[in-house]
């Protein structure tokens, strides 16, 4: 039996740590978050600091039992969800759920749950833990970097446990006091959230200047044309004399095109230039979605599960599951060294070394980017 269990929160990114970890490691999945705050009441205390009250989820209380029982008998535990706050918040559940795993289950006031879950973070909570706990995070599930994560095991961030639960119970004091409140004015089924609501306010208001736009009629004439070579082209009429043609009616226009179809067409002058086109910056989140949306009519939902699942890993081959892009929710636009190092040296094999510039670029993260990962790119 192995002697180290690895808990990740999806069976697909569980199937391909498994592979690339091999025989000494058990590796199970949690199926996202096992706790958070119950569904038939507020779940926190306003009264008492905002105090969230955490319970198992009904729907998980068997798997929790499940990796309960997977834990004992394991030397070394490492919690493997994503590295962002909600993969941060499951670590710091799963950790509480674990640090019972060599005792007697006990059962939640009420509930058939398998153990208390804690109802605040606390920055002392890891020393409570068993010392052989422990959290890992890598950005791309590759063996080099899921190895180096196991080989130098971190601790919870506690931070990001904070923030998770922050936007948590804005979430449910939010959805909460609004819900009921759409339900009396305006229908029931309808919901009102943290963000949901603040940007139906932003689409109201640009709905409404939409609306109080006061449309020009403007008109444009252009020629279809042919060289003397015989190549077509189209010239669009930009100025009349010595000022730009603004055609605000259709019989302007038409007088226009009519005078035009007497004259002579001449080429005056032409003027030839070189552009340069700079790369666009490494993928963040919002880029790879705007982009699957212009070229592959792809919604944002669709992108994300797309690329959750090129991230985790997909089969390939007789490779069997291999994490093909790194973590794909992020807003950073730098790339890591090494695989700066990697594409250079297949420039330089590739093309030579005049195809390889001086120093890789660079790109200015955008105004408070957190910048906690790097750039989307393939492993």
């Amino acid at each position: 039996m192995a002697k180290n269990l690895v808990i990740v929160e999806s069976p697909a990114k569980a199937k391909t740590l498994h592979k690339i970890l091999g025989r000494e490691f058990d590796v199970t999945s949690s199926m996202g978050h096992l706790v958070d705050l119950p569904a038939s009441k507020l779940g926190v205390d306003v009264e008492h600091d905002f105090a969230p009250h955490y319970i198992v989820i009904h729907t998980r209380r068997k798997l929790a039992k499940q990796l309960l029982q997977e834990a004992r008998g394991k030397e070394t535990i490492y919690l493997a969800p994503d590295p962002d706050r909600e993969g941060e918040a499951i670590s710091w559940h799963l950790a509480n759920l674990l640090r019972d795993a060599d005792r007697p289950s006990r059962k939640q006031d009420g509930a058939k749950s398998a153990v208390k879950p804690r109802t605040r973070a606390s920055s002392s909570a890891s020393a409570q833990l068993p010392k052989k706990i422990f959290r890992i995070a890598f950005h791309e599930i590759t063996p080099q970097a899921v190895r180096a994560a196991v080989q130098h095991p971190g601790t919870i961030d506690q931070k990001k446990v904070d923030a998770q639960q922050a936007r948590r119970i804005l979430d449910r004091l939010v959805g909460y006091s609004l819900s009921p409140l759409l339900w009396k004015k305006v229908g029931r089924g309808l919901s009102a959230g943290r963000v949901q609501s603040v940007a139906l306010r932003l689409i109201v208001d640009r709905e409404k200047q939409v609306q109080a736009f006061t449309p020009q009629e403007y008109w444009t004439i252009e020629a279809a044309l042919k060289t003397a070579a015989g190549e077509s082209f189209t010239a669009r009429l930009e100025r009349i004399g010595d000022k730009d043609a603004s055609l605000r009616t259709q019989e302007e226009a038409q007088r226009i095109a009519q005078a035009l179809k007497s004259e002579a067409f001449v080429v005056a002058h032409v003027e030839e230039k070189e552009q340069k086109r700079y790369p666009k910056p490494p993928f963040i989140t919002s880029t790879l979605q705007q982009e699957a949306f212009h070229k592959l009519g792809f919604s944002s939902a669709r992108t994300m599960r797309v690329a959750q699942d090129l991230y985790e890993g997909l089969e390939v081959g007789k490779e069997g599951p291999i994490g093909l892009i790194t973590y794909m929710r992020t807003d950073a636009v730098r790339v890591a060294q090494e695989a700066l190092s990697a594409v250079r040296a297949f420039i330089k094999r590739q093309f030579g070394q005049a195809s390889l510039p001086d120093r890789p670029r660079a790109y200015k993260a955008r105004k408070l980017a957190q910048q906690a990962h790097e750039a989307i790119r393939p492993t």
